[in-house]
């Protein structure tokens, strides 16, 4: 005789009917909770507190409605806690209809600088870096670069690779002002573009 107790059923009765939990599973998908929406609206009121403190040529990228522009121009003048406190909530009010990916981007670019930014620092640092490291380093950047004045580049690698060697053994090396000036150096050449060879003069009849 098997006097074992049947296992129960994980579920709930609702409307005189037994809901499963594939079924639970299957209503939860839909309309979303007060908890998703209570993330939304306090994710949207941070957004619009960042917003005070956005540059002007990001703020300017950014398609926001006339009235908000307003309330976030009025809260940064506000000086009184509790009335910086409900122009706030205001501001939160505005942004709900909002799409926040756009505001998220913009306040990243601010925080962290813009990818194409990031990408140009972290070029020109590898080729400070090698043209203190390697003189064949020099030849590449130079064809790569025509229009740099070769002169002055030259003489900022000398000054670094003398500045870098440390004063006594087992030292790590120093990094003196030439080796700042060849990453500014480098980083606008870069953003120039190649250039044209250098030409030299030639000499006056």
């Amino acid at each position: 005789m098997n006097n074992k107790t049947p296992k129960a059923i994980k579920g709930y009765w609702s409307n005189g009917r037994f809901v499963k939990p594939e079924e639970i599973a299957l209503e939860e998908v839909g309309p979303p909770s007060k908890t998703q929406l209570k993330a939304e609206a306090d994710e949207k009121q941070a957004l619009g507190e960042a917003l005070l403190t956005l540059r002007a040529d990001l703020m300017a990228r950014l398609d926001l409605p006339d009235k908000l522009r307003d309330a976030i121009a009025d809260a940064k003048k506000i000086t009184n806690f509790e009335g910086k406190r409900r122009q706030m909530q205001f501001i939160g009010k505005l942004m709900r209809p909002l799409d926040p990916e756009p505001i998220r981007e913009a306040i990243n670019e601010q925080l962290n600088g813009s990818a194409d930014l990031t990408l140009a620092l972290h070029l020109a640092e590898q080729w400070r870096d090698k043209l203190i490291a390697d003189d064949a380093a020099l030849g590449d950047w130079l064809g790569e670069y025509p229009g740099t004045d070769s002169q002055q580049l030259r003489a900022l690698v000398r000054q670094a690779r003398k500045d870098a060697k440390p004063e006594k053994p087992g030292e790590a090396p120093r990094h003196g002002k030439s080796y700042r000036e060849i990453f500014q150096l480098v980083r606008q050449t870069m953003a120039q573009g190649p250039g044209e060879p250098e030409e030299s003069e030639e000499p006056q009849a």
